[in-house]
C-alpha cells in the first residue's frame, strides 16, 4: 500500500525519505515525554513523486534546470516560474486526496492548520535549508488545505530554493517534498530558542528570542524580539525590545499584522519563571537529539508548544573530551597558513611529527590544547611569547580569555603545547645560535642544505624498495627523523639568527634614523631562499612557453592525465616539457595547503601552474628572471649604503655603522634559510606520498578500496591496520567523505573553548584611518591598485598593478607574488611565508585582516599600508 499520508505518531527519523527533515523531526519530537507538539500529519514524498511521474513536461523542465549555473539568474527565474505554475495546476489524484481527507476528519476538518513544506534536504545535521520552501498559516477547510499543499510542492522551485540547491550541489531531481499539516496554535507569545548561543557558539548558553503573537513576525524580521540568555538554569542576560507589531490569526483564515498597545510594547514577553521553564524544555530536546537544536516554540493557555526543532548546522564542532575540565583550543592551522579542511590521513600524518604535543583534529583542522600551558605563570609566558610572534589575533583572544578567573581556575592539566627543551625551545639552540652569531659563517647554510638533499635521496631509495608492513613502519621512522632534522639546533640557529638580525635592524634603524621596517628592503635578493627562487624560476619556464603559440593554445585546456604526452606532439612541446620537468623536479612537491599530504602536488597536476605561467607571459618581458633579481639586489645594496652613510653622520656614528654593517651581513647570510625547513618537509612528504599511493594500488587490487585516494580518509594508524590485516569496513570511508564535505564549508575559529565559544582577537585601531581594515604590517610601503580577490591559486588571472587579496598564502603562492604589487591576507604574522616573501620581493603587505575576502570586493580600488598595517577601500 502506498504511504501517501502518515500521522506524527507513525513517524520517526527512519522515515526521513518519506516525510522530509521537518516531518521527521516533528515525529521524533512527538515521542519526547513532557514535550507538547501540536498534532498533525504529513503528506509524504510518495505523493509528490506521483505528481511528478504523471507529467512529462515537468520531468523535461527539471532536466533543463539541472544544467543551469548559479549565476544564470534569468534562466533560473524563467524555468522555476514555469515549474511552479505547472505544479499548482495539477489536480491532486483521488487516492491521495482521500487519505488527506481521512486524516483531516480525525483531527477536525473545520479547525485551523499550518501547512508547511518539508524537503528531504532540509533540517539535516549537515545542511539546514530552513526558509527555502513556503509555510502557510491559519488555513481553514479541506479545499484550502489541498490548494496550499500544491503551493508547498510548487515552493520547492522558488528562485531562492533552486539557487540554494545549486550552491550546495543538491540535485533538483533527487530532492523530494513532503507537506506537514499541523494544528494551528494561537499563541500569546512565540519565538525561537537556540540551545547553543548563535553569536558565540557557547554550548552552555541557551538563547531565546521572544515576541507577542505568532512567531512568523520574528522569523520574517518584522519585529525586534526580546532576547534572553540562560546558563545552567539562571538568566545571565536580558534585552527587552520595543515591540510595536504582532502577527495574529484571522477567524476566516490567514493572518494579519496588528499594532501592539502602547503599554505592552516595552513589556517583557516571558516572565523569568517561563524563561527558565523553556530552557529546561530546550535542554531536554537537545539531549534527545544528541546535539544543539534550533527550536521554534509558542505559548498558549499556559502551555509551551514546540512546533519545530532542527539541528544547528553552523556550529563549529567540538572534540569529544568529557573530563569535566575547561580546555582552550588554539588553531594550529592558522599558524601553518592552512585553514582549509584536511583529510584524516593528512591530519594524522602531520600529527606524527608533533608527538607529545596536544595537537588534536577539530572540524578537519589542527588545534592545540593550551589548557595546561596556561595553568602556570611560566607556561603562560612561553605560550603568549610564541603566539604573539605567530598570530597577534590569537594572542589577543587568549589574553581576553585569561581575564575570566572562574574559567581559568577550572582548566585541565595534561600535555603542554609549548615547553622548554623540545622543538623550537631546545636547550642546545642558544649555544648554537651564539656560535653562529659570532662566526657569521654563511657556509653553514650550504652544508645544511646539502645534508638535507642527501637525506631526501636516501629516503627515496629506501621507500622504493619497501611495501606492506615494512613500508608503513619505515614511513613512521622517517617522519620521526624528519622532525629531528628540522629541529636540529644548528638548523634552527640559522633560522633564528636571520630573524634576530631583521628584528635588530628594524628596531635600531627606527630608533637611530626614524626609518621603519628597514630590514624589508635589505632582505631583497638574499641567497638560499628556495621559495623566492621558485617564483623567479617559473619566469624561465614562461620564457620558453611564450615562443610556441601551439603550446600556449593547448595549455588553455590541458589535461593532467596526458599532459606531457600531449605536449610531445606539438611544435615546441619538447622544449617546454624539458623546461617544466626541470622546474617540477625542484618544486613539483609543492601545492596550496601543502602540510596536508593528501593535497594534489604540482607534479600530479601540472595544469595548476598554467595560470601563473600565463600571468608571467602577460606581465613580464623575456629575461625578467635575471632583470628582477639584479634590480632587487641593487635596491638592497643601495639601501645598505644609504643607511650606513646616514648613520655615520650621527654621534658615535662610525661605531653604529660598523655594528649595522655586520648585522646586515648576518641578515643576508641567514634570512633566506628561513624558508628551507618547510621546503625540505614537503619534499619528504612527496616521497612518502608516492610510496603510499603505490600501496593504495595494491589495496585496490585486493578489493579493499575502490580508488587509491580512499586511503586519504583513513588515519595513518588505521591504514597500517588495513595493510596488516587486509580487512576494511568501507562504510568508514563513506562516512569520512561525508564529514569532510561538511568540514569544508565551516570557518574555523582562531580560538575556541571546550564550551564551544569562539573567541576573536582585536587590533588597536586608534591610529588608523576611519573605516580602514586593520591588520598586521609585515612588509613596508604603501601601494594603491585594483583588488584581485582570489580564493584558489588556480584562479590567479593577474593583471599588472593588481593587489592580491586572499585568505592565506603558503610557499606555493610565491609565483603569483611576482605579478602583484601588494598583498592582503586574512591569516598570518610577521614571520609567516607570505610575509617573508613579500619582503623579499619588496611588496607592501598587510596580513591578519579579518574577513578580507568578504569585505573587499574583487575589482575595488584599495590602498595597502604595509608600514602601519591597514587597508583602505577607495
Amino acid at each position: 500500500m502506498n504511504a501517501y499520508v502518515l500521522s506524527f505518531q507513525e513517524i520517526d527519523k527512519t522515515k526521513l525519505a518519506l516525510v522530509g527533515g521537518k516531518g521527521a523531526n516533528l515525529g521524533e519530537l512527538s515521542r519526547i515525554e513532557g514535550i507538547h507538539v501540536p498534532e498533525g500529519f504529513c503528506v509524504t514524498t510518495q505523493a509528490y513523486q506521483e505528481i511528478l511521474a504523471q507529467n512529462e513536461e515537468l520531468t523535461s523542465l527539471l532536466g533543463q534546470l539541472s544544467l543551469l549555473k548559479v549565476d544564470n539568474r534569468e534562466g533560473i527565474a524563467e524555468i522555476s516560474a514555469t515549474i511552479r505554475k505547472l505544479i499548482e495546476e495539477i489536480a491532486i489524484p483521488e487516492g491521495i486526496e482521500r487519505e488527506i481527507t481521512r486524516h483531516l476528519e480525525q483531527l477536525g476538518e473545520n479547525k485551523a492548520y499550518a501547512v508547511r513544506s518539508s524537503a528531504t534536504a532540509e533540517d539535516l545535521p549537515t545542511a539546514s535549508f530552513a526558509g527555502q520552501q513556503d509555510t502557510y498559516l491559519n488555513i481553514v477547510g479541506k479545499d484550502a488545505i489541498l490548494q496550499h499543499i500544491s503551493k508547498c510542492w510548487a515552493s520547492l522551485f522558488t528562485d531562492r530554493a533552486v539557487t540554494y540547491r545549486i550552491q550546495n550541489s543538491f540535485d533538483h531531481r533527487k530532492v523530494r517534498l513532503a507537506v506537514v499539516i499541523q494544528r494551528m496554535i494561537f499563541p500569546q507569545a512565540a519565538g525561537i530558542m537556540f540551545t547553543a548561543d548563535p553569536i558565540t557558539s557557547n554550548r552552555k548558553i541557551v538563547s531565546i528570542d521572544a515576541s507577542f503573537g505568532l512567531g512568523e513576525a520574528l522569523v520574517s524580521g518584522l519585529v525586534n524580539a526580546d532576547n534572553y540568555k540562560i546558563r545552567d538554569g539562571g538568566i545571565v542576560d536580558k534585552k527587552i525590545s520595543t515591540k510595536t507589531l504582532a502577527i495574529s490569526a484571522l477567524k476566516e483564515g490567514g493572518t494579519e499584522e496588528k499594532r501592539i498597545e502602547a503599554e505592552r510594547q516595552n513589556m517583557q514577553t516571558l516572565t523569568d519563571e517561563q524563561i527558565i521553564q523553556l530552557e529546561r524544555l530546550g535542554r531536554k530536546i537537545e539531549a534527545y537529539f544528541g546535539r544543539p537544536q534550533d527550536i521554534e516554540w509558542c505559548r498558549a493557555d499556559d502551555t509551551f508548544y514546540i512546533v519545530q526543532s532542527r539541528p544547528i548546522t553552523t556550529l563549529y564542532p567540538l572534540p569529544d573530551i568529557q573530563d569535566g575540565k575547561n580546555h582552550i583550543y588554539v588553531s594550529f592551522s592558522h599558524q601553518q597558513m592552512m585553514t582549509d579542511a584536511m583529510k584524516p590521513l593528512g591530519i594524522s600524518f602531520f600529527q606524527l611529527g608533533f608527538e607529545g604535543t596536544p595537537i588534536i583534529p577539530i572540524g578537519g583542522r589542527l588545534y592545540m590544547d593550551l589548557a595546561h600551558d596556561l595553568t602556570s605563570s611560566v607556561g603562560r609566558w612561553i605560550a603568549l611569547l610564541a603566539l604573539g610572534k605567530i598570530d597577534p589575533l590569537i594572542n589577543n583572544a587568549v589574553k581576553k580569555l585569561m581575564k575570566r578567573k572562574a574559567f581559568m581556575q577550572a582548566l585541565s592539566r595534561g600535555k603542554r603545547a609549548f615547553s622548554m627543551g623540545t622543538g623550537y625551545f631546545s636547550w642546545a639552540l642558544p649555544i648554537q645560535a651564539l656560535k653562529l652569531y659570532r662566526s657569521n659563517d654563511a657556509t653553514l647554510v650550504q652544508t645544511l642544505m646539502a645534508q638535507h638533499e642527501a637525506s631526501l635521496k636516501e629516503l627515496q631509495q629506501r621507500m622504493a624498495a619497501l611495501s606492506g608492513d615494512d613500508l608503513l613502519a619505515s614511513i613512521l621512522e622517517a617522519q620521526k627523523h624528519l622532525q629531528e632534522t628540522i629541529y636540529n639546533p644548528r638548523s634552527m640557529a640559522a633560522v633564528y639568527i636571520g630573524v634576530y638580525a631583521a628584528s635588530w635592524l628594524n628596531k635600531r634603524m627606527e630608533k637611530w634614523l626614524g626609518e621603519k621596517s628597514a630590514a624589508d628592503a635589505l632582505s631583497q635578493a638574499v641567497a638560499n631562499n628556495v621559495t623566492a627562487e621558485m617564483g623567479l624560476d617559473l619566469l624561465d619556464v614562461a620564457d620558453v612557453v611564450r615562443h610556441y603559440p601551439e603550446v600556449m593554445e593547448y595549455l588553455r585546456h590541458a589535461n593532467d592525465e596526458t599532459f606531457f604526452a600531449d605536449l610531445a606532439r606539438l611544435e615546441g612541446g619538447e622544449a617546454v616539457s624539458h623546461s617544466l620537468w626541470a622546474y617540477l623536479e625542484k618544486y613539483g612537491m609543492r601545492c596550496a595547503g601543502e602540510i596536508d599530504i593528501t593535497r594534489p602536488r604540482w607534479s600530479e597536476q601540472p595544469t595548476m601552474l598554467v595560470p601563473m605561467i600565463f600571468s608571467d607571459i602577460k606581465n613580464f618581458a623575456p629575461g625578467a628572471h635575471n632583470a628582477l633579481f639584479k634590480q632587487s639586489l641593487l635596491e638592497a645594496q643601495q639601501k645598505e649604503q644609504e643607511l650606513l652613510s646616514r648613520l655615520e653622520q650621527l654621534p658615535d656614528g662610525k661605531q653604529k655603522a660598523k655594528k649595522t654593517k655586520k648585522m646586515i651581513s648576518r641578515l643576508r647570510n641567514f634570512i633566506g634559510y628561513r624558508e628551507y625547513p618547510k621546503y625540505m618537509m614537503v619534499g619528504h612528504y612527496w616521497i612518502i606520498k608516492q610510496a603510499l599511493l603505490k600501496e593504495a594500488v595494491r589495496l585496490m587490487q585486493k578489493g579493499l578500496i575502490q580508488e587509491k585516494e580512499d586511503i586519504y580518509y583513513l588515519s595513518f594508524n588505521e591504514l597500517r591496520d588495513v595493510v596488516h590485516t587486509n580487512q576494511l569496513d568501507y562504510n568508514i570511508i563513506t562516512k569520512r567523505k561525508e564529514e569532510y564535505e561538511t568540514y569544508e564549508k565551516l570557518t574555523p575559529p582562531r580560538v575556541m573553548t571546550s564550551e564551544g565559544e569562539a573567541l576573536f582577537g582585536e587590533y588597536d585601531t586608534a591610529n588608523i584611518p576611519k573605516d580602514a581594515l586593520a591588520g598586521i604590517p609585515v612588509s613596508s610601503g604603501v601601494i594603491e591598485g585594483r583588488a584581485r580577490v582570489i580564493v584558489s591559486m588556480e584562479e590567479a588571472n593577474i593583471e599588472e598593478g593588481d593587489i592580491l587579496v586572499t585568505a592565506f598564502t603558503d610557499p606555493s603562492w610565491t609565483p603569483v607574488f611576482l605579478s602583484v604589487k601588494g598583498l592582503v591576507t586574512e591569516v598570518g604574522g610577521m614571520m609567516t611565508h607570505g610575509a617573508v616573501i613579500a619582503r623579499e620581493y619588496g611588496l607592501p603587505a598587510v596580513v591578519g585582516v579579518e574577513n578580507a575576502t568578504r569585505l573587499i570586493i574583487d575589482g575595488q580600488r584599495i590602498r595597502v599600508n604595509g608600514a602601519e598595517g591597514y587597508v583602505e577601500i577607495l
